[in-house]
């Protein structure tokens, strides 16, 4: 028995430490970020399908909240694959509510250019045109999407990303535009939770937003709005995946 309550005692002060880490660490990214990121910026989250803000970008955006950044959303398809595409688009409205983005800063492309389809591929060239657009119309000052890997592999994730990369790799983006990608990771990674925050505070290249216990309630909140989406395998990826706690970014 003592054997027993020693050992509870060490995890209970193991538990103590890491999220004494935790803490400590979020405040001082917090601070960093204020800094880095600006606060009161125009930032735009760029993604290619509902769900894809609560599922993958959660954290981000609830991050730059904290900020006090002004965040718009822009998807580029209705996720009609399943032909579950006007579902859908309410979803997208209603999760966005929750992570505070207003319905007038939502803007969803419902477009025969852009299909909800892995087997697509889309046209950089218009989907960098459709972007800059939005960019310019809206006076934006930084842009946030996925990465090369477009964090499961999507086609139309990475579509995305080739667009970004292309505007900022040509200097068409707007002077004072920067643009953030959500880093990958391996798939262990990926279904770790909160155990992959040391990996995260060693790895992460520029910005790290790791969310709060009230933060994750809000962010579970959007992704049940999804209701079309909630298989089995997505409750897991709610319960388990690293991206519904952190997201780390780098600065293209």
């Amino acid at each position: 028995m003592e054997v027993v309550g020693l050992l509870c005692l060490a995890a209970a002060v193991l538990a103590w430490g890491f999220l004494w880490v935790w803490d400590s660490s979020e405040r001082m990214k917090s601070q960093e970020q204020a800094g880095l990121l600006g606060g009161g910026s125009r930032s735009l989250l760029v993604i290619a399908h509902p769900d894809d803000e609560a599922m993958f970008f959660a954290p981000t955006v609830l991050g730059l909240a904290r900020l006090r950044h002004r965040v718009s959303l822009l998807c580029f398809s209705a996720g009609n694959y399943y032909n579950q595409g006007e579902i859908r688009k309410k979803e997208l409205l209603q999760s966005c509510d929750v992570l505070g983005i207003p319905p007038s800063s939502v803007r969803i492309i419902d477009n025969r250019d852009f299909p909800d389809d892995p087997g697509v591929q889309w046209d950089t060239q218009r989907v960098a045109s459709v972007l800059l657009w939005h960019i310019e119309e809206n006076g934006i000052n930084l842009v946030v999407t996925f990465d090369a890997v477009g964090v499961s592999g999507h086609s139309n994730h990475v579509a995305v990303y080739a667009a970004v990369r292309t505007l900022h790799s040509e200097g068409r983006l707007p002077k004072g535009c920067s643009v953030l990608t959500l880093q990958s990771v391996n798939v262990l990674r990926k279904y770790i939770s909160l155990l992959d925050l040391p990996f995260s505070l060693l790895h992460t290249r520029d910005v790290l937003f790791v969310l709060t216990s009230k933060e994750v309630a809000q962010a579970k909140r959007a992704m049940s709005c999804h209701r079309s989406q909630l298989l089995w395998f997505r409750r897991l990826y709610v319960l388990f995946s690293r991206y519904m706690r952190i997201n780390s970014l780098q600065f293209l």
